[in-house]
């Protein structure tokens, strides 16, 4: 097994340690100002920017952060309140669609400017443009070896 020197591992430490924080204070703002959690702004906006606001359960589950039953339980609580209904694909039986309503559209985009603002406050104002660049590669670079 390959050990990890110390650098290493402080910058990985310092990226899990920096988005935990980042997300905690956002979603604190969300919850302060009674707008829906990430989760399930996640869901939304994964819709909302698919062609006809409309996602097979499977492709949702690529486009968020949660476990495959994590989603089906964070999409029932979604149908429950009104933001996304599930429709059967006519070709196949056992899949669904997840489509965002009405409703979950007026949710996602009363969300957004809370959301924006914790991103620029957060994130975005703490560093420089050298930094914020090469932040975007480098993640870019990981998130591209892995899809």
């Amino acid at each position: 097994m390959k050990r990890l020197d110390e650098h290493q591992l402080a910058v990985w430490r310092a990226f899990v340690n920096a988005h935990a924080a980042v997300i905690e204070r956002i979603e604190k703002d969300l919850s302060d100002q009674r707008k829906i959690p990430l989760t399930t702004y996640d869901v939304l906006v994964a819709l909302y920017q698919s062609p006809d606001k409309k996602l097979r359960m499977t492709e949702l589950a690529k486009h968020v952060v949660l476990t495959r039953s994590g989603l089906t339980r964070v999409v029932e609580r979604l149908e429950r309140e009104g933001f996304v209904k599930r429709e059967r694909t006519e070709e196949d039986r056992r899949g669904a669609f997840a489509v965002l309503t009405r409703e979950g559209k007026k949710a996602f985009l009363a969300t957004w400017p809370t959301y924006a603002d914790g991103i620029k406050n957060y994130f975005l104002s703490v560093l420089d443009e050298d930094e914020r660049a090469a932040i975007e590669r480098g993640l870019s670079k990981i998130y591209r070896s892995l899809i």
